[in-house]
């Protein structure tokens, strides 16, 4: 059998794939037991010269190529990534903890992507205006130009196809710097983008010194937008540096995501769903369910409800049939999420499961955690845990439920459970975020926007809106 990390680490620059000689290294780790896995050379200077110079050239050609051919080759790398499946989802397994069957599931999704997009690409309307005398204007949408984009470890093969088959379907060319703890599955995404056909000047992929390749990057007059999927601090920073050259920008930053658990729910069906919604991927999910405010009336019903499946749940390396939540992606995340949980209890929440590491021997792991009776001045509940970390809160009316729902400066996910109807409308409307579910977990589609407000970013990826982020609007008027 095969290793679970059967892959080879490089950089991809001009349609060449790029090795460490004479290049600085990152090890990447298994989050399972914190051995290495493989070394991934790092950009200098020079390599992300030569990426800019490619991604020009790539530019001037794609965005003349025929969308029916662009399309062509987003459907073969959405079959390529099927084919594939297996042994991707492994990688991103090894090298990012979360349970083989959500890797598959997360390769299955980016397939999917890569499917609508190809659709999106024969779908780049005009329109044109009548004036009088025979005149007319003419709309015009076109690609915006070579994107820089920068994604988040989590998800490390849907974020680089979220980002990669938008860009493509516009006619844009991309350089991607995906994370560098979990390279290995960006580096088969692009052997997919490869081997279905996409000329190599047109998507390169780029590790190293975060800091250093997004200065280099976003100086360049050659890069037109950004697009980051990442924490709210560095996403405000690299908007600082967009602004110089006033490129575009689509910005997927983190959320705290509200739940309001109304006491007309199915509770059973509700608990079942949140529980398993909560914890897959370890917690590090961006539109996770965080703060749980539930109505009192069944409120201790839901606790011990909670805290009971979540003690059930088995964790382990997620490459392990039998784990249903695996280690988190590294060495500082238990540690974050283990400060908030003692600043929590400290404060008077109430520990109901969890609260600790995991029996993981060197691996990354700390166990699935409900807090019950958490107080809004706790760190957890004003940032971001993202982590197995549940906070649980009583409300009284709907005003109370909204208000809660609306106190923080997040706004990417929300959900909410109730069987009212007029409830349900008033819910969607009232809530500050991108995207709010409604007796359901499910928030992301290919064919839907995917995106939040307020600190949360702005823009939107996936659906019609994903590729119209990478177009500009010219009108062009004849007599």
């Amino acid at each position: 059998m095969a290793t679970p990390y059967d892959t080879t680490l490089g950089l991809y620059i001009g349609g060449r794939w790029i090795s460490g000689e004479g290049r600085d290294t990152h090890v990447v780790l298994n989050p399972a037991t914190g051995a290495p896995l493989a070394e991934l050379p790092l950009a200098t200077a020079a390599d992300l010269d030569e990426a800019l110079a490619a991604t020009e050239r790539g530019f001037a050609a794609w965005r003349a190529t025929a969308p029916e051919v662009r399309a062509a080759i987003l459907q073969k790398t959405a079959v390529l990534l099927r084919e594939r499946m297996d042994r991707i989802a492994r990688i991103a397994t090894a090298e990012q903890g979360k349970i083989l069957a959500e890797a598959k599931g997360e390769v299955a999704f980016a397939a999917a992507l890569l499917d609508f997009h190809a659709g999106e690409a024969l779908r780049i309307y005009g329109r044109v205006l009548p004036r009088s005398g025979g005149a007319r204007s003419l709309v015009l949408h076109q690609p915006v130009g070579p994107v820089a984009a920068f994604c988040a470890w989590n998800f490390p093969v849907m974020n680089v196809v979220r980002k990669i088959a938008p860009a493509l379907a516009a006619g844009c060319s991309i350089i991607i710097k995906p994370s560098e703890e979990t390279a290995g599955s960006a580096v088969e995404v692009l052997r997919c983008f490869q081997d279905a056909g996409l000329p190599g000047d047109v998507a390169q992929c780029v590790f190293g010194v975060p800091d250093m390749v997004s200065r280099q990057l976003l100086a360049s007059p050659a890069t037109r937008k950004l697009s980051f999927t990442g924490s709210v601090p560095v996403g405000k920073h690299l908007m600082k540096l967009a602004a110089d050259t006033m490129m575009k920008t689509t910005m997927e930053l983190g959320g705290h995501g509200p739940v309001l658990v109304f006491d007309d729910c199915d509770l059973d069906k509700t608990l079942d769903l949140l529980v398993a919604h909560k914890f897959r991927n370890a917690g590090q999910v961006c539109i996770a369910p965080t703060r749980f405010h539930v109505q009192e009336g069944i409120y201790d019903a839901f606790a011990a409800g909670f805290a009971t499946r979540t003690q059930a749940l088995a964790m382990g390396d997620g490459m392990d049939a039998g784990s249903q939540m695996g280690p988190m992606a590294n060495p500082r995340r238990p540690e974050a999420i283990a400060a908030m949980v003692d600043d929590a209890v400290g404060a008077g929440a109430r520990l109901l499961a969890g609260g600790a590491g995991g029996d993981g021997g060197n691996g990354f792991f700390y166990r699935p955690t409900v807090l019950a009776d958490v107080p809004l001045t706790a760190r957890a509940m004003n940032d971001e845990p993202f982590g197995p970390v549940a906070l649980l809160r009583p409300f009284a009316t709907l005003d109370d439920a909204i208000e809660q729902a609306n106190r923080l400066p997040y706004g990417l996910a929300a959900y909410c459970f109730t069987e009212n109807g007029r409830r349900q409308n008033l819910l969607g409307d009232a809530i500050d975020a991108g995207m709010v579910a409604i007796n359901s977990v499910r928030l992301s589609y290919p064919d839907s926007p995917f995106g939040g407000m307020k600190d949360s970013g702005h823009g939107s990826e996936d659906g019609p809106e994903g590729v119209q982020a990478h177009l500009v609007t010219k009108t062009v008027h004849m007599s």
